[in-house]
């Protein structure tokens, strides 16, 4: 299915299919906006429940529906993640997501609606929330904004680049001062590589957290037989989550046979610090490295042969590639090159 890329003055849907926070923290989600309007020319349009903090599945849904049914509305972007989404997938009309193909943005809980448009035959954008990556405090990242931009405009294949420098540090959203404010940066060591050769293949993935939701309730994943020659992409969420979450969904996917057919796996770098878990720096490191070696120690029972990426610069901390749900993605050993089709 082929998705129509987004012109400077398109209308763009901001929706809050998951969380409702951008009803508590509202000058966040303006913060965002104005980027919208002045980094990228495009026009937000708000919806009944995107401000509104403890809206029902079926009033988020509806929204969704109408977004996607509007003609006026050239693409949509999640203001953030949350934790229900998949509450609200049985209330979308699919009829009409198929019958109106438009990019969607989101990510973290977001994943739930990026199954649903996966199963659909439909690409979409994993990551560039409006809370987040726009309203990133100070000014956007320039590889965010780089990335964002070959989402909504560009065609074609993109070498990822990769961060110099990075964040995984939160500033407090309920202290305005905060927006201008600049989050604390530490140097990125690069890639973690395991294995060999150049392969490439379609991309699927998500949230482990709610992969593992996704896969306990299997209604919404797409049939195994189309999860073949994929290029798997994995991070998790803030939580700092124990180690056998990955491993579990690692697991799982392995023994429903999908680790096997898999050409490679890609794994966001793990948030390590959160206001409410704040580890030091030989913690988080530690944990990154515990990360790692699991998920290699665990594809390697299912898969001996697909290269394994790690602390790539998607998922939860920043800045942050945007990953094109369905597209496709080739991966070079060889050069230690990732390149995504946009």
């Amino acid at each position: 299915m082929t998705i129509q890329k987004l012109r400077k003055g398109d209308k763009v849907a901001i929706l809050s299919p998951s969380s409702g926070l951008a009803g508590i923290f509202p000058w966040v989600l303006d913060l965002g906006i104005g980027r919208l309007k002045n980094n990228f020319q495009l026009i937000p349009v708000e919806y009944p429940t995107t401000r509104m903090p403890a809206a029902s599945a079926q009033l988020r849904a509806n929204d969704i529906n109408a977004a996607f049914a509007d003609p006026d509305i050239k693409g949509i972007i999640a203001s953030l993640g949350g934790h229900d989404q998949i509450k609200v997938l049985k209330y979308i009309d699919k009829e009409i997501l198929q019958n109106n193909p438009k990019p969607f943005f989101g990510y973290s809980d977001n994943t739930n609606l990026h199954q649903l448009l996966w199963k659909l035959g439909m690409p979409a954008y994993y990551g560039g929330s409006i809370m987040t990556q726009f309203a990133m405090q100070g000014a956007m990242h320039a590889i965010t904004e780089e990335s964002i931009n070959n989402a909504l405009f560009e065609h074609g294949e993109v070498k990822l680049p990769t961060a110099g420098v990075f964040t995984d540090v939160d500033l407090d959203w309920a202290d305005r001062s905060t927006l201008n404010g600049e989050r604390s940066m530490e140097k990125n060591e690069g890639w973690y590589w395991d294995g060999a050769g150049e392969v490439e293949g379609v991309l699927w993935g998500g949230c482990v957290e709610t992969l593992t939701v996704q896969l306990e309730s299997n209604v919404y994943l797409p049939d195994e037989k189309d999860l073949k020659d994929i290029v798997l992409y994995l991070e998790t969420a803030e939580g700092i989550p124990e180690h056998w979450v990955i491993e579990y969904l690692l697991i799982a996917l392995g023994e429903r046979g999908i680790l096997s057919k898999t050409k490679a796996v890609l794994v966001g770098r793990p948030k390590a610090w959160q206001l409410e878990k704040q580890l030091d720096a030989d913690q988080k490191n530690q944990y990154r490295k515990d990360q790692r070696d699991i998920v290699v120690r665990t594809v390697r029972e299912y898969n001996k042969d697909a290269i394994i990426v790690q602390n790539m610069d998607f998922g939860h901390t920043d800045p942050q590639i945007i990953v094109p749900s369905r597209n496709k993605a080739r991966i070079d050993e060889s050069t230690r090159s990732v390149y995504f089709t946009y």
